[in-house]
């Protein structure tokens, strides 16, 4: 079996599919994503197109080390997004020609469905307590949402308090029906978020993401020895190489690496398999498409330490073109009592409408971050 063609598409809301060809019929789909970005990434992958046409697609672990290492530049968020979804795809080929789930070829599932949560909040936290309810009528037992807006390096108590009022009023309407994951997005920095984790301590969230950016990982260990919070990060780190620091300081207790940005399936499950050996727990990050969403369940099938997965439908996000509306009507996603089934159909067990891809991908999209800026003119973390 030989790759005969890479073919990308984006769009909407915000996503790049790649479907990879071969000679035997065979094809497979990934998500090589970064959210912002997905021009990008599609010349990345037409770049790397050069060293897949005539391989042999169920040759992953070859294939994976020579994108990986070739050519001095190793890591970083373009690289790993584009290797992702090409081992994405290369993984739902060979799935394919076995007719096995991806999960059955990395020896098994240790669990048929897992836990899911859901975002609500919108950027900036809004209407919270609506937001939470209405989840929790859904069937969900979990939700995250941006604890806070905007705060600068070091800011004011009225801020604090603010933030500590909106979220003890939100534990005080649910009670302990919903688990709550408070998302620091990265925003909040090292003095900030020593006071503001202490504040919000007696809350008990299930795990507070991002409590500083991921750059600042040595800050973390000093923040994790003084909360009882488990602190959860991984979402902007894109390989296991990133993962160490993390792992041998204990700097979080929960990671949540996202499938399509840290080089696939294979990279994945090294991570998970990784952080088991430390206890740290696994909750894989994917506010993204339903490629990426059906390859993480993928990886929660086979790794013992995953606990709950992040996915986006219904999500801010996604308005005018959702998850389930790429999938034919057997493929599509249900949460049924706060958990997704693991799909059992060959490769990633899901099936892409790709008619529907392809008319989608003549409007395309241009998806951008926003920029926000403090009341004194200057760039605000996002």
């Amino acid at each position: 079996m030989k790759i005969t063609k890479l073919t990308t598409y984006i769009v909407p809301p915000r996503w790049l599919f790649l479907k990879i060809e071969t000679d035997q019929g065979v094809s497979g789909w990934g998500e090589p994503v970064l959210e912002g970005h997905a021009e990008t990434l599609a010349s990345k992958i037409t770049e790397l197109q050069d060293f897949l046409i005539g391989e042999n697609p169920m040759h992953i672990e070859d294939i994976w080390q020579k994108i990986y290492r070739n050519g001095c530049y190793r890591g970083g968020p373009v690289l790993m997004s584009a290797l992702s979804g090409i081992d994405i795809a290369l993984w739902d080929i060979k799935g394919k020609a076995y007719g096995q789930p991806v999960h059955q070829l990395l020896g098994g599932p240790v669990r048929d469905r897992i836990r899911t949560y859901r975002w609500t909040g919108g950027d900036r936290p809004n209407s919270l307590i609506d937001g939470v309810i209405s989840l929790r009528n859904e069937g969900f037992d979990a939700v995250k949402f941006n604890a806070c807006g905007e705060l600068k390096i070091v800011d004011s108590y009225a801020k604090i308090d603010s933030i500590v009022q909106q979220l003890s009023e939100l534990r005080e309407a649910v009670g302990t029906t919903m688990d709550l994951a408070f998302d620091f997005h990265g925003r909040v920095h090292y003095p900030m978020a020593r006071v503001l984790l202490k504040e919000l301590e007696h809350l008990r969230p299930i795990f507070v993401e991002d409590p500083v950016a991921a750059q600042h990982v040595d800050a973390m260990t000093s923040l994790a020895q003084a909360t009882s919070i488990p602190l959860c990060v991984g979402e902007r780190m894109h390989s296991r190489y990133d993962f160490k620091t993390v792992f041998e300081n204990r700097s979080a207790s929960v990671i949540n690496p996202d499938t399509a940005h840290v080089g696939g399936i294979s990279e994945m499950i090294r991570i998970g398999h990784m952080a088991e050996a430390y206890d740290v727990a696994l909750a894989p990050h994917c506010p993204l498409g339903p490629i990426a969403l059906a390859a993480s369940l993928q990886v929660d099938a086979v790794c013992y330490n995953a606990f709950i997965q992040e996915q986006s439908l219904g999500i801010h996000y996604n308005a005018g073109c959702d998850l389930n509306d790429y999938l034919v009507p057997e493929s599509k996603f249900e949460v049924n009592k706060g958990c997704l089934k693991i799909p059992q159909g060959p490769g990633l067990g899901i099936t892409v409408d790709e008619p529907f891809v392809i008319e989608q991908a003549k409007i395309g999209h241009k998806w951008r971050a926003p920029v926000w800026r403090h009341n004194d003119g200057s760039i605000s973390e996002w």
